[in-house]
């Protein structure tokens, strides 16, 4: 009788000892460190389950009873089954590395629609290293987007579908980015802010984007740094530059920390010449001495205080010296029967420095493990001075090419002229922001609320004097004038509220997978006292019979949020002086996003290939017209102009080549504005024609004319192919073909 009970004690017994309460908590990770979204992971043969957050990372409240695997499953990447240990103490970390499952193509279809990211489409960061580039940083991959463009390749900034540079957003880590404002040129640039080495993951969209995104007309950069999962590091050294990366992974701290050094002098400066004395790269008209130094360096560190909460940091100090003492400039121009020749011989130098920083820390927790909540306090500093001196004797002449081949030269006119400038500006942009997310059901529900405060200062004065022919211009008989003279002192001190709200829907109906992002945006400056609520509504739809399609609409109100270079207004007084005041009667411009566009999933030589198409409309209005010189925008401070962009884009993404990824795109689109209003005339833009004998003929009001970032078409290439017996040689091509940029005077 013992013996029995003793049995039945022990069969009872022992199955409570292995139905033990655990939790199992990891990241699951691509094979490029980054964290995947939306991975189911379960007890197999059981419901337990949950599933990853943007991070990829997981935690389950589990009951074990011996003998147990958990699957990681999600759409597009392979199922992986560990086998859980026989005895855990009250918890163990799974870190998972899925593959992506390219086999079945009806996959990447459903993988599409299950995206709520709101029209964004994800950049492969595997080839940045393997594209040189001289500006060197991620926007390289992104000017090859469809409807980018960039008329500069030392410059980091681009243009999409007709917009200015500054209507680009960027976001590291969900914290937006500026950047320095008085940069004028290409050549003071220096390094982008986002450091390629760090780089994680990369989002762009060229418009209709979500609500959760800020208050910018075109496009937005959406990167998050990675977190290293074990000791890595490179160093790459060239004549441009150098740049050192080390990232470090222990338990629950990770960081990672990147230096980088810029300097384009080879390209540039008369210091580096050939044996026969010519320059080492012939890269500019103006000739000189550059002595220019750009250095950045970052890091991202993470720290798990707990099951629940992390803590982050993402910091930034970057130093740009810009020295240049010009010696000569040459340009040629005209026709092929009439030749000029325009030189120039300086004096002087231009010396600036701009010097930022930026930090941000984050804190994170999972209160259940649906819910994700994160506090962030950034601050952005930026000092700024730009001087120049300089002085040229110009000439200009007719060239005539003789017989013999010789050319010969004849003066038309010549004069000096001298050009100075002592700016500074200083600014400081500090923000506190809440956002969060939350799964529920077939719904992901995202919210945000930030208040910033904007102190920006700027002392202004440049001038240009000119004489031509013994005459200083303008030139009126009575007394020397400038033909330029620019002054400004202005100081800022605004506060600016933000907030959103946005819910993806996933619904299964009418024979049909479809993802419904619907969002709005509200903003309040105090600057001028303007309200901006913008709604946004995104629409992705693949119909069961063929996944292999996916259609996309969006739609919604996007505003251009002001900042400093849009407020400056310029008034001239009688003697051609120029003041900038600050006016606080603008408002933000304004534009209708409207978009479809279908993707095609397919294959070609039993590889994986994809066709988009995207169609697009943008009505906009309070539009406040600007000039461009090189890469330095000069806004007119007043809203006179509506405007419209509309076109259309097609890309072909896939492995031509087996096992790399190539793409050929095209664009077209046409932009146009309407000045309707200048200062308090309503007529708008509007000049007179005069006869021969200057009498009054008629007034011209031109109407809508092209903007200064309109390219009606572009072709862009990126193509890669490797060495078949060694992979690990690879070679790529970039080409790019545009229209030109209109002008006129």
């Amino acid at each position: 009788m013992k013996r029995f009970l003793t049995y039945i004690i022990l069969s009872v017994s022992i199955p409570c000892l292995y139905a033990q309460n655990v939790y199992i908590r990891g990241y699951v990770v691509d094979r490029q460190n980054n964290g995947i979204e939306s991975i189911n992971v379960a007890i197999k043969g059981t419901e337990q389950g949950t599933t990853t957050n943007t991070n990829g990372y997981y935690q389950i409240s589990v009951n074990l009873t011996g003998k147990d695997t958990l699957i990681y499953f999600g759409l597009g990447y392979r199922d992986t089954i560990k086998t859980l240990p026989l005895h855990i103490d009250k918890s163990i970390n799974i870190n998972v590395i899925l593959d992506r499952d390219t086999t079945v193509l009806t996959t990447v279809g459903i993988s599409a629609v299950s995206d709520n990211k709101g029209n964004m489409n994800e950049i492969d960061t595997k080839v940045l290293h393997l594209t040189p580039d001289a500006a060197g940083g991620i926007e390289s991959l992104v000017k090859m987007q469809i409807g980018v463009s960039s008329t500069n390749e030392l410059s980091s900034q681009y243009s999409v579908r007709g917009g200015s540079f500054d209507e680009n957003s960027v976001y590291v880590n969900g914290t937006e980015i500026y950047r320095p404002l008085l940069i004028h040129s290409s050549q003071q640039e220096g390094l982008s802010f986002v450091n390629p080495d760090l780089v994680g993951r990369v989002n762009f969209s060229a418009g209709g984007f979500s609500a959760k995104y800020g208050d910018k007309m075109s496009s937005v950069l959406d990167i998050e740094y990675k977190k290293p999962q074990k000791f890595e590091g490179n160093v790459s050294v060239g004549f441009m530059g150098t740049s050192a990366y080390v990232g470090y992974n222990k338990g629950r701290l990770t960081m990672s920390h990147g230096i980088r050094y810029k300097s384009n002098q080879y390209l540039f400066s008369d210091k580096f010449k050939l044996k026969n004395g010519e320059p080492l790269l012939k890269g500019l008209d103006t000739k000189g001495d550059f002595n220019n130094s750009f250095i950045d360096y970052q890091t991202f560190i993470n720290y798990t205080l707990s099951k629940k909460w992390s803590i982050s940091f993402l910091g930034n100090i970057s130093d740009n010296r810009y020295n240049f003492a010009p010696k000569s400039r040459r340009v040629q121009f005209g026709t092929a029967t009439m030749q000029r020749e325009f030189n120039v011989g300086f004096r002087g130098n231009e010396r600036d420095k701009f010097s930022t920083y930026f930090g941000a820390i984050t804190l994170k927790t999972n209160p259940i493990n649906s819910v994700e909540l994160k506090l962030t306090a950034s601050a952005f500093n930026t000092s700024e001075s730009e001087n120049y001196d300089l002085i040229g004797i110009y000439s200009l002449s007719d060239v005539h090419t003789e017989s013999d081949g010789q050319r010969q030269t004849e003066l038309i006119g010549s004069g000096t002229f001298h050009e100075h400038a002592r700016n500074r500006l200083s600014a400081t942009v500090v923000n506190l922001a809440h956002t969060g997310e939350a799964k529920l059901w077939n719904t992901n529900v995202e919210w945000g609320l930030s208040a910033g405060k904007e102190i920006i200062s700027d002392k202004i004065h440049e001038y240009e004097r000119r004489d031509s022919s013994q005459y200083s211009l303008p030139h009126d008989g009575q007394e020397v004038r400038m033909i330029y003279n620019l002054t400004a002192k202005n100081t800022t001190n605004s506060l600016r509220l933000q907030a959103f709200v946005q819910q993806a829907y996933r619904l299964s109906v009418l024979n049909t997978h479809s993802t419904i992002n619907v969002g709005v945006r509200a903003n309040y400056w105090d600057f001028n006292r303007e309200w901006l609520i913008s709604p946004r509504i995104n629409i992705n739809i693949a119909p069961r019979r063929n996944r292999n399609l996916l259609f996309r609409a969006a739609a919604g109100i996007y505003y251009q949020s002001l900042f400093y270079k849009e407020i400056r207004h310029s008034n001239t007084d009688s003697l051609g002086n120029t003041h900038l005041y600050l006016n606080k009667d603008i408002r933000a411009q304004r534009s209708a996003h409207i978009l479809a566009g279908i993707d095609y999933y397919f294959k070609l030589w039993h590889r994986p290939f994809k066709f988009t198409t995207e169609l697009y409309y943008k009505p906009a209005d309070r539009i406040i017209p600007y000039s461009v010189d090189n890469v330095r925008i000069r806004y007119v401070g007043e809203n006179q102009a509506v405007a419209y962009t509309a076109g259309v884009d097609f890309k072909l993404f896939g492995e031509f080549v087996p096992g790399v990824d190539s793409w050929i795109s095209f664009s077209y689109m046409k932009s146009r504005e309407d000045i309707v209003r200048i200062g308090n005339d309503m007529s708008g833009d509007h000049y007179p024609i005069y006869t021969n004998d200057n009498t009054y003929l008629t007034e011209v009001y031109p109407s809508y004319i092209p903007r200064p970032n309109e390219q009606r078409y572009r072709i862009s290439l990126f193509f890669q192919d490797y060495i078949p017996n060694n992979p690990e040689y690879k070679i790529n091509l970039k080409l790019v073909w545009a229209d030109g940029l209109p002008f006129g005077p």
